[in-house]
């Protein structure tokens, strides 16, 4: 007898997550350090005839200076968490949007494209509800310094060291951004069904997209998606970050936090370093998610397929 399908699509996006996790995983080492040094300027930066010099600058500049000062060690810093993370991320993200859009195009009266972006949404803010604490971790693990003592060792010593010393709501830092974020998710999915229709047409999409037949047509989509979607709404990554690796407890008693929200994030690095730090990573960013969304949404679309023929035969 075969398995309900919507049994098996929890296992089929876990696998097709954990892969393109694990293959990009240096490459969010290096977007995730560009992110957070602006937040760690008495870290990092360094005064030099009155001019700001960053640790890291750029991929391979970043690339090198971890490899010099950590090894391939630094490079996986955080995959603890980051394997950990995809396993109910992808589970709740496309278990619920492939419900949602039964139920809401059922309210509708059809799918549209106003039910590809509800169900994004839904999808999103169920998952991110359910995994922003495994996210905190590995930022914070990501976007430790070597140059000081590592305050976390391990995903088990970050969470005990976090809990004790700066309370349960650590573990939600960078929430609202990350909610925020979902606007990324409304705007890939949309596109990502629009662009398959388009390469893959219609009338075959109707019958179901084989992940195999059509692998161009849905690398393609997939890539278009997630480059479009990206651009718009990168600015949210650098906020989450900056508020998911700042401390409340500071060593010196001061116990104000840096960053306050998001509109006061957004002033604070806007006035302290100006526009460019927004979009600080974005390239190594698009380097790490493209093939790594190409990947996840392939394999979902192929492993799919092939549940559903089984599941007719």
């Amino acid at each position: 007898m075969a398995p309900p399908i919507s049994s098996t699509k929890a296992e089929d996006s876990t696998s097709a997550g954990l892969a393109s996790g694990i293959l990009v995983c240096p490459l969010d080492v290096i977007k995730t350090k560009l992110q957070a040094q602006g937040g760690f300027s008495g870290m990092v930066d360094r005064a030099t005839m009155g001019e700001r010099v960053l640790a890291y600058r750029g991929l391979m500049g970043t690339a090198r200076t971890i490899w010099a000062e950590e090894g391939v060690r630094g490079m996986y810093r955080g995959l603890g968490p980051l394997i950990l993370g995809y396993l109910p991320t992808w589970t709740v993200y496309f278990t619920v949007y492939e419900k949602s859009k039964v139920v809401i195009a059922d309210q509708f009266g059809g799918a549209s494209w106003l039910t590809h972006i509800l169900s994004a949404m839904v999808a999103g803010t169920s998952s991110t509800l359910v995994t922003n604490p495994i996210w905190v971790i590995k930022t914070r693990l990501m976007s430790q310094n070597a140059n000081i003592p590592y305050h976390y060792t391990s995903t088990l010593d970050a969470a005990r060291k976090m809990y004790l010393h700066e309370g349960i709501g650590s573990f939600y830092s960078g929430l609202a951004p990350a909610l925020l974020g979902l606007s990324h998710v409304a705007v890939q999915f949309p596109l990502y069904e629009a662009f398959k229709g388009f390469f893959i047409g219609r009338e075959h999409l109707e019958r179901g997209s084989n992940g195999f037949t059509h692998f161009w047509s849905i690398l393609a989509a997939s890539c278009l998606s997630k480059i479009c979607a990206s651009s718009a709404t990168y600015p949210h990554e650098v906020l989450r970050t900056r508020l998911q690796t700042q401390k409340v407890t500071h060593s010196d008693g001061d116990t104000r936090p840096r960053y306050r929200g998001i509109i006061h994030s957004a002033r604070t690095v806007y006035r302290e370093e100006g526009w460019r730090a927004f979009y600080a990573g974005m390239g190594t960013n698009m380097l790490r998610a493209v093939p790594a969304s190409a990947m996840t949404l392939i394999t979902y679309e192929s492993l799919f397929s092939l549940l559903i023929s089984y599941s007719l035969a």
